[in-house]
């Protein structure tokens, strides 16, 4: 099988958009915007959201999982964070975070695409480090 052609990686800016866009979801999460969050993302059956506690699949599991979530997401900080652009059209964050008071380092990966209503999330995993092997 021959490759006839590779997307080309981080064009400068698909990374402005999709960091824009990261940024706009840590405020969201941050202040518990929950039709901000919703608007995240992709409104399909085939949206999926792997969370520390639960698996949700559709973007409506994921809408009645932050409705049903008191309080909203432990407020955290983003202590590192990788957007990788695959063509125009598709992207990952990928981020590491500590919930404020906390030890443990979480992990954050989403896959963005782009549709004509804009950048939307259509896979997200959000996990915690163990303590060792």
């Amino acid at each position: 099988m021959t490759l006839k052609s590779f997307p080309a990686l981080n064009d400068p800016q698909v990374c402005v958009e999709v960091t824009a866009m990261s940024d706009r979801y840590e405020k969201a999460l941050s202040e518990n915007i929950l039709h901000e969050l919703d608007a995240f993302f992709y409104e399909g059956a085939e949206t999926v959201r792997y969370g520390v506690g639960e698996n949700l699949y559709g973007f409506e599991e994921i809408q009645a999982f932050r409705r049903a979530r008191a309080g909203g997401s432990p407020p955290r900080e983003v202590l590192r964070r990788v957007i990788t652009a695959v063509g125009q059209d598709v992207a990952t964050v990928d981020l590491e975070f500590r919930r404020i008071g906390a030890e443990k380092i979480g992990r954050q990966s989403q896959t963005w695409f782009r549709t004509p209503d804009g950048w939307k999330i259509i896979a997200a995993h959000v996990s915690l480090m163990g303590t060792g092997s």
